[in-house]
């Protein structure tokens, strides 16, 4: 720039100019992520839109919103994946059985078929926090990430417990799954990575935990209304002055479900553990110790907004206490995780060892009303057009 004053220049460039060079699509499937080049290209006034602090702001919040749009991707690549796979499993027989009747191909499909409802449910919920977000209630700098890290990567389970039961038929060229196999890969890996946006979250944990703060109730908002925050998000800093609402009350109005309580149990391990015996500096600075903390972490923040966006669905109870059958293992995953490294403390270790020794509580009655009535009710339903 002239006056040579501005470290940042956020600024529109139009690709019909000469100085403007495209390069091309840098990925080899029908989306298109272009490659270009500026050679000497004129910057004027009028293509300035923000400069200085207000520029870099204005790029890392486009993130913001680019990181949330992947999250509805992922949903729908796993939804696809679903149909096309319980309808071909339904209708082929193995030794004499049909495939959806062996025990770890149900298992597979329900865990699958749980799975896409946390994230459609976690993703709707986070949707109304960001469409109400404000200077005062930026929230939604903690949902959006997780979203971005959580959604995506249970979209990769989905797939690969899809791909467990389908098997060979996932390369086949007729399928939709042999090219969503490729692309859910794609979504955990774009916006900033996993192991990035864990780090982020890990910056609200404090007052997540111990500095909770009254808000007033955000209701389902699905209206036509001009969301124009979003676009001016203001300054990017002070991410660990955001608060939230407390998390307690919507995990105990939930309680009567056994694998709801079985989950609040291991959330006050947890708690404990970064209480009285969180990570020191050494530990805190080392990704392999901090991130399975912090993937603890967020499976409690994705939790309580699933919890809240069933109550406003009015979910069948039977269904949500399945689901939370998967996050209860899942968090226990992450608590063997920091047991077996050798930098864990012993007092650590004695946390991480409860937390993973609890298990979720069977059903056998539920889990196979939610079969009948939910999964394999799915065979045939929906299919793309060719």
């Amino acid at each position: 720039m002239k006056d040579g004053t501005d470290d940042y220049v956020f600024f529109v460039t139009n690709f019909h100019n000469k100085a403007y060079e495209l390069k091309g699509n840098v990925i080899s499937h029908q989306q298109y992520v272009s490659q270009f080049a500026l050679h000497d290209y004129p910057i004027t006034q009028d293509d300035i839109l923000s400069r200085g602090s207000h520029a870099w702001d204005s790029s890392l919040n486009t993130v913001n919103i680019g990181k949330f749009n992947i999250g509805p991707g992922s949903i729908g690549i796993t939804e696809h994946c679903f149909y096309e796979s319980i309808t071909h499993a339904a209708n082929r027989v193995l030794y004499g059985l049909p495939v959806t009747d062996m025990p770890h191909v149900k298992k597979n499909f329900m865990d699958a078929w749980l799975r896409i409802v946390g994230m459609k449910l976690y993703q709707r919920r986070a949707t109304d926090y960001f469409r109400n977000a404000n200077a005062n209630d930026r929230r939604y700098l903690l949902y959006n990430p997780t979203s971005k890290m959580k959604v995506t990567l249970q979209a990769e389970e989905v797939v690969n417990l899809l791909w467990e039961v389908i098997a060979a038929k996932g390369f086949e060229k007729d399928t939709y799954f042999s090219l969503a196999a490729a692309d859910v890969r794609g979504p955990s890996k774009l916006e900033g990575t996993v192991h990035v946006n864990v780090q982020l979250i890990r910056k609200f944990m404090k007052n997540y935990f111990f500095n909770p703060k009254e808000y007033a109730p955000v209701a389902p908002d699905l209206s036509t209304k001009d969301d124009m925050f979003l676009f001016n998000q203001g300054p990017t800093k002070g991410l660990g002055s955001v608060q939230f609402h407390d998390y307690k009350p919507v995990f105990e109005a939930n309680k009567n479900l056994p694998n709801v309580a079985i989950f609040i149990s291991q959330i006050n391990l947890f708690k404990e553990l970064l209480e009285k015996s969180g990570p020191d500096k050494a530990q805190d600075m080392d990704p392999l110790f901090s991130l399975p903390l912090g993937e603890m972490f967020s499976i409690v923040v994705y939790g309580q907004l699933i919890l809240e966006q069933a109550k406003f669905d009015n979910l069948d109870p039977d269904i949500l206490n399945q689901l939370f059958d998967f996050m209860v293992r899942d968090f226990s995953r992450f608590a063997l995780q920091i047991y077996g490294m050798h930098n864990t403390k012993d007092e650590q270790r004695a946390y991480c060892k409860e937390i993973m020794l609890i298990k979720a509580q069977g059903d056998d009655a539920q889990y196979n009303r939610v079969w009948k009535k939910y999964v394999y009710a799915l065979n045939g339903e929906y299919a793309m057009n060719e």
